[in-house]
């Protein structure tokens, strides 16, 4: 994967969309034109579901200086919630922003800080509407703890109703770099982060985010 190339996994799902539009725009039934004319819809279809694909995937440039205790949004979306909440891993009443992807947003999600990544853990679940209160706790999920010396923040990649393949790309006891690549989720979903409860919130609910350009919080020292 390339900065402002196209994510890997998009290239499968443009050659599959690519060569079934081909070969069905290329066969010709000279007995029913009625039917070729339906292979041909379907055919055109297929040719726009792959340039989609080219798009779904785009991995745009995204770098910037980042200043020392700044969490910058994980995820291209839309803030649909800020609450505060208990968590196990961050401590009792953490903030937690949640992000809301559409299909039309970049898709590639990154690192909100820089850090050791000190457990990377898999939850199944179901597949509601990522954009649903308890599609939190109850669909298929990913988390990713990150510590930076006392400084402790936590982000769950939530699968959604139509995005049911969770990629992470870091692994527990890696160090990290603000920015980088976290993961990626298909076709609509959800990312929430996990804040300390006296960090600065520097977003409101409404308010549409870029992956690895707009500051969400800083840390309180």
């Amino acid at each position: 994967m390339k900065l402002g190339n196209i994510a890997k996994d998009g290239y499968k799902y443009f050659t599959f969309f690519i060569l079934t539009g081909i070969i069905l725009i290329g066969m010709y039934i000279k007995t029913n034109v009625f039917q070729y004319m339906i292979i041909l819809i379907f055919g055109s279809i297929f040719i726009f579901l792959s340039i989609f694909s080219l798009y779904f995937f785009r991995n745009p440039i995204r770098n910037r200086d980042y200043e020392k205790n700044e969490i910058i949004s994980p995820a291209d979306g839309k803030v649909v919630k800020i609450d505060t909440l208990d968590d196990n891993d961050i401590g009792s009443s953490c903030i937690r922003v949640c992000i809301f992807m559409n299909v039309f947003n970049v898709h590639i999600n990154r690192n909100p800080i820089g850090g050791i990544v000190k457990k990377v853990e898999y939850s199944p679940g179901k597949f509601l509407n990522a954009s649903y209160d308890n599609a939190s706790f109850e669909n298929e999920r990913n988390s990713v703890l990150i510590e930076n010396g006392s400084k402790k923040l936590k982000v769950v990649q939530i699968a959604g109703l139509i995005a049911r393949r969770i990629r992470c790309f870091v692994s527990e006891g890696s160090e990290i770099v603000i920015g980088d690549y976290l993961g990626l989720i298909q076709f609509g979903s959800r990312l929430d982060v996990y804040m300390p409860k006296n960090t600065l919130i520097k977003v409101k609910k409404g308010d549409k985010v870029k992956a690895g350009l707009d500051t969400i919080g800083v840390f309180n020292e």
